[in-house]
C-alpha cells in the first residue's frame, strides 16, 4: 500500500525564535537554514520579513542559499507584509508565502475589531495579493483551534478558491486535545466542498504538552503537512518537535499512512546545533535527542538489549545521528584528517580562514584532551563559527584564585580594539569575579539573562560549553564558549557575547511590537 507524503514545514528560524531570549544572526539563522536542507526538511520558514531589517535579510540570505528545500516568509493579510515578504524571498529557487490573520470570536472582536466579513474579504484579499508574486501560498487561521466551525469552513472555502495551495489551522495556545483536535481536521477537510483543491496543515503549541499527539491526531484525520520546530522550540512552552513527529510516523508506519522524505540520521547533529546557537539545553531525557534517549540504565534493560536489541529499543539509535563509535581525532592527526571528519559530520566553512581557525583550536583542544569525540569537535566548530562578529574584546591570558574563607579573585589580560589590558576583581563565586573584572573594563551595562554550563562529553576531561545571554535596550545575544577548563569557557563566552552586542543587530522579536 503505497502511503502519502506528509510535508515537513520547519519554522525553528521563526516561531521558534520566539522563545525568550532565542534570538539568532543572520549568519546563525543561514548555518541552521543548511544543517535543515540537509535533514531534508520540506518548508522552511525562515523567519517574517516585516519583523526588521534583521529579519529581512536573514529571509533573503536563506532564499538565496537554499537550493532544495521551499524557504518561506510569515507575513501578515496585509499589503505591506506580503511585498515585504516577496522582495526577500527573490532568489529562492522555491518560495512560499505565509500569510496569516486572526479567525476566533475572542481575537476578532478584542485583537482586531474585525467583523468576520471584514476579516474574511482581507484574508481573501491578501491571498490573491500573495499570488502575484509566487505560486505557492500557504494562509493560517490565527487560534484556528478556538474559532467557530461555520465560519471556519466559509473562510478556508474562499481563500481557496482566491489561490491558497496550503490551508494551516493552529493550535495557536495550545488549547486542543488530541481526540476533539484531529476530529476538528477531519470535519473541516469534509465540510468544505474544494478542500481537494489544498494541502491541510497543523501548528501545534505545547502548552499543555499535547503538541505531538494533536498533530499526530491531525494526521490521522487527513492533515498532510505538520509545522514544527527542531528540539520543540518556540514561544511559551514550545511546538511540536520535529524529531517525535518524524520518528513516531517512521516507527509506527503499521498506524499512519503517510510517511516523510527526512533524513533522521541528520536530526542529532542539527538539534545539537540549534541548542548550541540558542542556549537552550536538551533535557538529557528528551525523547530521541535527549543524552538519556538510547542509554539503559537497569541491569534487566541493560541484558535485554544485549540479547536482543528490539527488547527494550524500538528504533536505532544509529537511525537517528547518535554515532556508535565516537572517538575520532587525537593531537597526532591532521589537517586533511580533521577536514574529512568535520564533513562526514555535516560541517561545512565558509572560508579557508574559518576552518584554518577550527584546527587551530582543535589542536589546542588535543594538547588538553586526549581523546577527541564527535561532540567535541561539533562544540569546538559552533563556538569558532558562533565568534564571526569582529571580535573587540579577546580574552588573552587570565589567572583565578579561589580559596576557603576568602572571595574568589580574578586577574583578567584582555585585548581591546588591539591593545592589551590588564583587569581584576573579587566576586561571590570564580565565575561571577571573571563577568565582574570584564565588566570593569567594557562598561557595557548589558543585564546576564542565562549562565548555562553543559559537559559536551563525559568524565572529567570533558569540554565544558558555557552560554552567556546578555541584553541591553531590548538586544537579546548569546555568546558561547567553549574549554576544557570551565572558567575559560565562561569568560570565553562572556566576551563572544558582548563583541556581539557591539555589532549592528535587532531586537528580539518578542521586544519588537510586531
Amino acid at each position: 500500500m503505497s502511503k502519502d507524503r506528509l510535508i515537513i514545514f520547519d519554522t525553528t528560524l521563526r516561531d521558534g525564535e520566539q522563545s525568550p531570549g532565542a534570538s539568532m544572526t543572520r549568519d546563525e539563522k543561514v548555518r541552521i537554514a543548511k544543517a535543515l536542507e540537509k535533514l531534508r526538511v520540506d518548508v522552511i520558514e525562515a523567519g517574517f520579513a516585516i519583523s526588521s531589517p534583521g529579519d529581512f535579510a536573514a529571509v533573503k540570505a536563506i532564499a538565496d542559499t537554499v537550493k532544495d528545500s521551499t524557504v518561506c516568509s510569515l507575513a501578515r493579510a496585509v499589503q505591506p507584509d506580503i511585498e515585504r515578504a516577496a522582495e526577500a524571498l527573490k532568489g529562492a529557487n522555491s518560495a512560499r508565502i505565509h500569510t496569516f490573520i486572526a479567525t476566533s470570536p475572542i481575537h476578532m472582536q478584542y485583537k482586531l475589531q474585525m467583523t468576520p466579513d471584514e476579516v474574511l474579504a482581507q484574508a481573501v484579499s491578501a491571498v490573491k495579493l500573495a499570488r502575484k508574486f509566487v505560486d505557492d501560498v500557504e494562509f493560517s487561521l490565527e487560534d484556528g483551534s478556538r474559532t467557530e466551525f461555520d465560519f471556519m469552513c466559509r473562510i478556508i472555502d474562499a481563500v481557496i478558491d482566491a489561490g491558497a495551495g496550503t490551508i494551516n489551522i493552529p493550535d495557536t495556545v495550545g488549547y486542543g486535545e488530541p481526540e476533539e483536535y484531529g476530529g476538528m481536521i477531519g470535519r473541516v477537510i469534509e465540510g468544505v466542498a474544494n478542500s481537494d483543491k489544498a494541502v491541510f496543515s497543523v501548528h501545534c503549541h505545547n502548552d499543555l504538552g499535547l503538541a505531538v499527539a494533536n498533530s499526530l491526531s491531525a494526521v490521522l484525520h487527513g492533515a498532510r503537512q505538520v509545522e514544527c520546530t527542531i528540539n520543540g522550540l518556540g514561544e511559551r512552552a514550545g511546538n511540536a518537535s520535529l524529531e517525535e513527529i518524524v520518528m513516531a510516523i517512521r516507527t509506527r508506519q503499521d498506524r499512519y499512512p503517510v510517511d516523510t522524505r527526512i533524513d533522521a540520521t541528520h536530526i542529532v547533529p542539527t538539534s545539537r546545533l540549534v541548542s548550541s546557537i540558542t542556549g537552550f539545553p536538551v533535557q538529557p531525557n528528551k525523547a530521541i535527542v535527549g543524552a538519556n534517549a538510547f542509554a539503559h540504565e537497569s541491569g534487566i534493560h541493560q541484558d535485554g538489549v544485549l540479547k536482543y536489541r528490539e527488547t527494550y529499543e524500538i528504533m536505532r539509535a544509529q537511525d537517528v545521528g547518535w554515532g556508535a563509535n565516537r572517538i575520532v581525532l587525537g593531537k597526532l592527526s591532521g589537517r586533511a584528517a580533521f577536514a574529512s571528519r568535520l564533513e562526514e559530520l555535516g560541517i561545512t566553512f565558509d572560508s579557508k580562514e574559518e576552518l584554518a581557525s577550527a584546527f587551530a583550536r582543535f589542536k589546542d583542544l588535543a594538547d588538553k584532551k586526549r581523546e577527541i569525540y564527535d561532540e567535541d569537535l561539533q562544540a569546538l566548530v559552533s563556538e569558532v563559527q558562533t565568534h564571526e562578529a569582529d571580535e573587540k574584546f579577546v580574552l588573552k591570558d587570565m589567572e583565578v584564585i579561589s580559596r576557603t574563607g576568602s572571595l574568589p579573585h580574578a586577574r583578567l589580560t584582555i585585548r581591546v580594539a588591539g591593545e592589551d589590558a590588564a583587569v581584576d576583581a573579587d566576586g561571590d563565586g570564580p565565575v561571577d569575579a571573571i563577568f565582574k573584572a570584564i565588566e570593569k573594563l567594557a562598561s557595557s551595562e548589558a543585564n546576564l539573562q542565562l549562565y548555562s554550563v553543559n559537559a559536551v562529553t563525559e568524565g572529567t576531561e570533558a569540554q565544558g560549553e558555557v552560554t552567556v545571554r546578555l541584553e541591553r535596550g531590548g538586544r537579546i545575544v548569546n555568546g558561547q564558549g567553549a574549554d576544557t577548563d570551565v572558567l575559560v569557557a565562561s569568560a570565553r563566552a562572556y566576551l563572544n557575547a558582548l563583541n556581539l552586542l557591539t555589532t549592528p543587530g535587532r531586537l528580539h522579536p518578542q521586544m519588537e511590537g510586531v
